[in-house]
């Protein structure tokens, strides 16, 4: 009994903390749990739309026009100013180094390959990941807070289908028509910046750039636009589903769809750079 009563009085055993390893490795295995939970979503987004190829009764063409409308042409005031802007910058900071050397011609090579295989791809990307990536994220997230998605299945009514292939759809057609109308206003925002800072007309802007601009270009900005709309898609619908429960839930997934969406969209952006690079292109 003493002997009870000494253990009993005795402090407790100090909690082991956790070394930076262990920290890490958590951290690791948390993250390809992640990885491997977004390619199982992958999977279940190309069955559902096989699904659809089978039954296209089941395909609802509206639901398809409205999200093009909402993801894609809503989105063309802001990216055409962006893409304008960038256009102007592009070309200012060329000017002097160009006049310096006396090329100030090159500015059509300088604004049309820097927009049209770079920029224009990439900033529509991220603007749509901002903008319709977390609108995926918090739609989808809302409805699984609120039983909707349960209610879904309940029903007999594939989530996947009805809420995520049209937006993939919706968007695979809208970035890379996005991405073109950036070209667009961007090459138009460098021209400006041209005629003022370095006295090219338009006349011969638009003469040179129809010249020395090859249709490879545009080619590889709208594929790689392409592909951006997938990734935007699948990870703001991924990180929708993720939901648990709460609005708090809400807000931190939309939040880490934005962050992943743009974060994936640069690091494949750099792997096109390099793939074009080892092929020359």
């Amino acid at each position: 009994m003493e002997q009870v009563q000494a253990g009993a009085a005795q402090a407790p055993l100090p909690v082991p903390r956790r070394g930076p390893l262990q920290h890490i490795g958590r951290q690791a295995a948390a993250g390809a749990r992640r990885v491997i939970a977004f390619l199982a979503f992958v999977g279940q987004v190309a069955l559902a739309a096989l699904g659809l190829l089978r039954h296209p009764g089941r395909f609802r063409p509206r639901a398809v026009l409205r999200e093009i409308e909402l993801g894609g042409f809503d989105a063309l005031p802001i990216i055409g100013l962006t893409s304008f802007l960038i256009g102007v910058v592009i070309a200012y900071q060329g000017a002097d180094q160009l006049k310096f050397y006396g090329a100030n011609i090159f500015v059509v090579e300088l604004v049309g390959y820097a927009m049209l295989r770079e920029f224009a791809p990439l900033i529509s990307a991220i603007i749509i990941a901002g903008r319709s990536g977390s609108a995926y994220a918090a739609q989808i997230g809302t409805m699984v807070v609120t039983e909707e998605i349960d209610a879904m299945r309940t029903i007999g009514i594939d989530p996947l289908e009805r809420l995520v292939v049209p937006k993939v759809i919706a968007l695979a057609v809208s970035l890379p028509l996005l991405t073109v109308f950036a070209d667009i206003t961007g090459v138009l925002g460098g021209m400006v910046m041209a005629s003022s800072q370095l006295d090219i007309g338009f006349a011969e802007f638009l003469d040179r750039f129809g010249r020395v601009m090859q249709g490879t270009a545009l080619l590889i900005g709208v594929g790689k636009a392409f592909v951006f709309a997938f990734i935007i898609v699948l990870v703001g619908c991924f990180q929708g589903f993720r939901t648990q429960g709460s609005a708090d839930s809400v807000g931190r997934q939309t939040t880490l769809s934005v962050v992943q969406a743009i974060f994936l969209v640069i690091v494949v952006d750099a792997l096109f750079s390099i793939a074009f690079n080892v092929l020359d292109l």
